[in-house]
């Protein structure tokens, strides 16, 4: 698991065959497909283990906000350590030891706010969507600068020419007013940290809504 995990944090997801984590390990790659049946379930072994690796932080006793913004920085974390693992689909997620454990964890950090249980699964899985389609964004904002050897504002700045031509001010006042000043506040076009701290509030104002009326509903009912 080890080989395969650093072989994917290193080269990323297309990197990990059986075959090339088979030469990682020196060992002949049939001997792999003794232990896993093949790549989809060494994946699923490869994310069970990073979850069950992941920091956990103790927010007992601490407002639902701040232990909501610990389980998004957990995930956030996780994905900064291992990207590929924001690449992994989890619609059918691995059912293994670091799962149970991660989604026991974050499940508590919700409980007690009059969520129903499908409510509590909700909320998760709408915080977690978030801090994954964010992870993703980072990782191939990376990418791009890495292969096209540019930062952003050197991007900008190579295709200034263009960007004349395109944004006549007269024809889009509002698209050219807006993107002016995001492109001046945030040095590019997209900011992954801003975009990350501005989704974060917005995403934790969302569930605040239905937090409140459950806890209405709760009152009245006393």
């Amino acid at each position: 698991m080890a080989a395969a995990t650093s072989l994917a944090d290193r080269a990323g997801l297309r990197a990990v065959t059986m075959r090339r984590v088979a030469q990682a390990l020196d060992v002949a790659a049939m001997t792999l497909y003794t232990y896993v049946p093949g790549k989809a379930e060494l994946l699923d072994l490869m994310l069970d283990a990073a979850y069950a690796h992941m920091r956990r932080a103790d927010t007992t006793g601490q407002p639902w906000r701040q232990r909501l913004t610990a389980v998004a920085a957990e995930n956030r974390d996780l994905f900064e350590a291992h990207p590929w693992a924001a690449t992994v689909s989890t619609l059918r997620p691995p059912l293994g030891p670091g799962l149970m454990a991660k989604y026991e964890h974050e499940l508590a950090t919700l409980d007690g706010l009059g969520l129903d249980d499908v409510e509590l699964d909700d909320a998760l899985t709408y915080l977690l969507s978030f801090v994954q389609a964010c992870a993703r964004d980072d990782a191939e904002a990376r990418a791009t600068r890495r292969d096209s050897a540019m930062d952003d504002q050197q991007w900008w700045a190579a295709n200034a020419p263009l960007l004349a031509r395109v944004l006549d001010q007269r024809t889009y006042p509002l698209a050219t007013r807006v993107g002016t000043a995001a492109g001046t506040a945030h040095g590019s076009a997209h900011d992954p940290e801003h975009a990350y701290r501005f989704g974060l509030h917005r995403v934790l104002d969302g569930l605040a809504v239905l937090i409140d009326n459950r806890s209405q509903q709760w009152r009245s009912l006393g």
